[in-house]
């Protein structure tokens, strides 16, 4: 499983990270803040967070409809109920992030289990294919790994298989203790990107692997003092490329991605300050 983890760093990939560096050490220099900036600039990142990691898996609903909902509590007419269940889960899944962060807690595979219990939360069932190949659902199970094998049809027909449920243990198990080895070793973003692309390979759930794999990377950001990298729903297709890459040998591409879209992040927050702090 080595082969998945391995590195390399070229002069493309360092002068990104010395921007996202530099915007980090601005808006770091920026903080403590007067009145409730910072806590309005949380809440932004947030609601924009949640939809657009919800709205990669497929929710319907629209940034301004989240925002409103997470906000007073109340639904929009014609929407799934599963859409505010999962905003809601995943709004709360962020909370216990920060916990996490300020608590100092370790990386762990029951850390990646509890962001999934909390991503699941009130789930009864969820979506799965038969041995036939028609679509179905079966029980949910938050916070527990997967008991059957899946897979996904991929864009170009193919279908993608990924880790057996019998070696998931191992392989959750390794990339914990290659997270908590590299995390002061490694640029957090590159850390982050290889851990995200890892948990998304293994599936370890039935349910919630793609945002519990955002959740985990941004983890390790915050953990380094960077905020969130907010993977837009706009650029949904380049990032399932870049993961489909990096399932063939060309993780860097998948690094690039993450740390364009931390950069991207980064610049969002710095001009919302300087706009809020010159206003």
């Amino acid at each position: 499983m080595e082969q998945f983890y391995k590195v390399v760093e070229d002069d493309q990939l360092r002068r990104l990270l010395d921007v996202a560096d530099r915007l980090r050490d601005e808006i770091n220099l920026k903080r403590p803040l007067e009145g409730d900036l910072w806590a309005v600039v949380e809440e932004k990142l947030l609601v924009e967070w949640t939809y657009n990691s919800n709205a990669i898996e497929g929710s319907t609903l629209t940034q301004g409809e989240t925002l409103f909902f997470l906000k007073h509590g109340l639904t929009v007419e014609g929407k799934p109920f599963k859409d505010f269940l999962d905003a809601k889960n995943h709004a709360e899944a962020i909370q216990f992030l920060y916990d996490v962060v300020k608590q100092q807690r370790p990386i762990s595979p029951g850390l990646i289990k509890e962001f999934n219990a909390l991503l699941l939360s009130g789930v009864r069932k969820t979506p799965a294919i038969d041995q036939y190949g028609n679509r179905t659902e079966k029980e949910a199970t938050p916070g527990e790994y997967k008991r059957f094998p899946n897979h996904v049809l991929q864009p170009d027909g193919s279908i993608h298989k990924y880790v057996e449920p019998v070696h998931v243990p191992t392989e959750i198990e390794f990339l914990t203790q290659w997270v908590e080895e590299k995390i002061d070793v490694l640029h957090p973003v590159i850390v982050a990107a290889v851990a995200h692309y890892n948990l998304a390979r293994i599936h370890p759930f039935d349910d919630g692997n793609g945002r519990g794999a955002r959740l985990f990377m941004n983890l390790i950001l915050m953990k380094k003092g960077f905020p969130p990298a907010i993977i837009k729903n706009e650029h949904r297709r380049k990032y399932i490329e870049a993961l489909s890459k990096a399932d063939s040998g060309d993780i860097k591409g998948f690094i690039m991605f993450i740390a364009e879209s931390c950069v991207d992040t980064l610049r969002s927050i710095s001009q919302e300050l300087n706009i809020k702090a010159e206003g």
